[in-house]
């Protein structure tokens, strides 16, 4: 029988509800700010980088999870007797994380070739962000935890990612124009229309799908995409940053239309909030 151990990075966003219930090992981003380096998700909380994101002169930045880590990552999986290590990064064109996953990996079995029939690494590219990947991993670690083989929980996962649906309304432009998602002049002329984007991310790359003026109407376009695309009955997730009155307002709206309840709500994490900002609200389905 496959004993099959789960991991990702913390970009992945996975509430630590579900990382403690389905042993899934979470990797850290490193944080970069003018000062000081934080360690995504274990030096500071969302809430807290949110605060340093509303003050910061220049935009954080984000750098990959280390070798080092990937190595000790895949020798801790080894000698607790784990047969298989499925590990899932963000995306790949926004991050050099699956690249050092891949490289960690033959290092791993340069120095251990004793393990590689017995103890296989497998890495999947997610090609996305938060929890568009995080809820693949859930859900892969919840049919490991039931028994299904290696195979079952890697085609899962593929298939979930495959149709991953991340949705992501900024309600103000001030990071999305620092990171370089919107021009100057777009982000100028947006803020001075009420403008709020959707975005979400296509073969690794963002795209902005519609705009809405003012906070309700970017609600409801954002609950609109997600009737017309979600497919029913299938898990999906309400993400929010500091804005509360905001994010009540969305979940009253899903409660009433959506037919069944979020499987997670979750602050948006450090990442994801450089590019959105922590003014922002969004919802992660899949197609």
């Amino acid at each position: 029988m496959d004993r099959i151990k789960l991991s990702t990075d913390s970009t992945s966003d996975i509430p630590p509800k579900f990382r403690k219930e389905l042993d899934i090992a979470v990797l850290p981003l490193t944080i970069l700010t003018e000062d000081k380096e934080y360690r995504d998700g274990v030096d500071i909380t969302p809430s807290e980088f949110y605060k340093i994101l509303e003050t910061a002169p220049t935009l954080p930045t984000s750098a990959q999870v280390t070798a080092t880590a990937y190595l000790e990552l895949y020798e801790e999986t080894w000698k607790q007797g784990f047969t298989h290590q499925v590990h899932v990064t963000l995306n790949s064109k926004g991050s050099g994380t699956y690249q050092a996953a891949v490289l960690s990996r033959d290092m791993f079995y340069e120095e251990h070739p004793e393990a590689k029939d017995a103890f296989e690494i497998h890495l999947i590219d997610s090609k996305t962000y938060s929890m568009s990947y995080g809820t693949a991993v859930v859900e892969g670690a919840q049919l490991a935890q039931k028994g299904a083989s290696v195979e079952e929980v890697i085609a899962h996962i593929n298939d979930y990612l495959k149709h991953a649906r991340p949705m992501f309304v900024p309600l103000d432009l001030k990071c999305v124009k620092k990171s370089g998602r919107i021009s100057p002049a777009a982000a100028f002329v947006g803020d001075a229309l009420g403008l709020k984007p959707l975005i979400t991310f296509e073969d690794g790359e963002a795209k902005i799908l519609s705009k809405a003026r003012g906070e309700d109407k970017a609600i409801a376009m954002l609950l609109d995409r997600c009737l017309k695309e979600r497919r029913p009955g299938t898990n999906y997730t309400l993400v929010r940053g500091n804005n509360m009155k905001a994010y009540a307002k969305l979940k009253k709206a899903c409660q009433k239309a959506l037919d069944i309840p979020p499987l997670a709500e979750y602050e948006v994490g450090c990442i994801i909030g450089i590019n959105t900002g922590p003014n922002m609200i969004g919802i992660l389905y899949r197609t």
